[in-house]
């Protein structure tokens, strides 16, 4: 019997198309800080991000179909409503998709969209339940800020900072359904102190313009606030509920990062945008999965 084709509100719950809201920031601050290498074909970096990074979506519901059937039976795939072929073939479409975007970038641009390819499938299908999860995470997420530098090296302090955001959501994360420890919760609220400030002390000895930093300041306070606060009180408190709230509020923590990168580059505005859509991507369906099924 050929199987269902599965509806468009079916496939967008299997993606959880709201999270792809925190992708393209990643691409537009690598982009700025290295001064728009690839000029108008920029737009290409976050379009394949965004493929790279609902391909991981659909690859992530593939790999944990048994352990959704008994946890999460309502899901797209043990709900019956989209097959394991299905998801995968989805995953592959969409990452084949995504590469073919990136043909835009250049040489060197592909070679970054091939390496935040591997590592999204990396990640999903031999990562995810080892000790490397939380690295393989932030390698994929650093890789995706140098997609929009087309690899220069320019970008590289901020995929650093967000590469390191993403390792210390994830590792937290994974505490999200029998809790945490106060050592992991600790350890992310130092990494967020030290993103913050390495993001404005960056701006205040960069090139910029002096409300250019003004405005990066801000912007790095309100991400080391919010999401530092929720970490601390996960480091407090490391009970599961505490710790889905800090790894929530760690994804939606995104969107301010990047627009402090952004204002570092010299483009406030652009940055002031993205927080806007902070309170979306934090109410997005990932922000509610398994720890696993996170992707800051």
């Amino acid at each position: 019997m050929t199987p269902a084709r599965p509806g468009v509100a079916d496939l967008a719950e299997l993606v959880r198309v709201p999270a792809v809201l925190s992708v393209p920031g990643d691409a537009l601050a690598g982009a700025a800080a290295a001064g728009w290498p690839a000029g108008a074909r920029t737009a290409f970096a976050p379009a394949a991000g965004a493929c790279f990074y609902l391909a991981g979506m659909a690859l992530n519901d593939y790999s944990d179909r048994e352990l959704d059937a008994v946890e999460r039976p309502e899901r797209p795939i043990p709900s019956g409503r989209v097959t394991p072929g299905q998801a995968l073939g989805l995953a592959g479409g969409l990452t084949g998709a995504g590469l073919l975007l990136a043909t835009g970038l250049g040489r060197r641009g592909f070679g970054v969209a091939l390496a935040v390819a591997a590592a999204a499938w990396g990640y999903d299908l031999l990562a995810k339940q080892t000790p490397a999860g939380p690295l393989v995470m932030g390698a994929a997420r650093g890789l995706d800020v140098m997609l929009g530098a087309c690899g220069h090296r320019a970008a590289l302090p901020a995929a650093l900072a967000t590469g390191a955001h993403t390792v210390a959501v994830t590792a937290l994360a994974r505490g999200e359904v029998n809790g945490s420890d106060p050592v992991t919760g600790w350890s992310a609220v130092a990494t967020t102190a030290g993103v913050a400030t390495a993001t404005v002390v960056g701006a205040v000895t960069g090139r910029g313009r002096w409300y250019d930093a003004v405005a990066t300041a801000g912007l790095a306070g309100l991400y080391g606030v919010t999401v530092g606060r929720a970490q601390a009180g996960a480091a407090a408190s490391p009970d599961a509920g505490t710790v889905r709230d800090a790894t929530r509020r760690g994804i939606a923590g995104l969107l301010p990062l990047q627009a402090a990168q952004l204002a570092a580059a010299a483009t406030p505005l652009a940055g002031l945008a993205l927080v806007g859509l902070a309170p979306s991507c934090g109410r997005s369906p990932a922000a509610s999965r398994r720890p696993e099924d996170r992707r800051a």
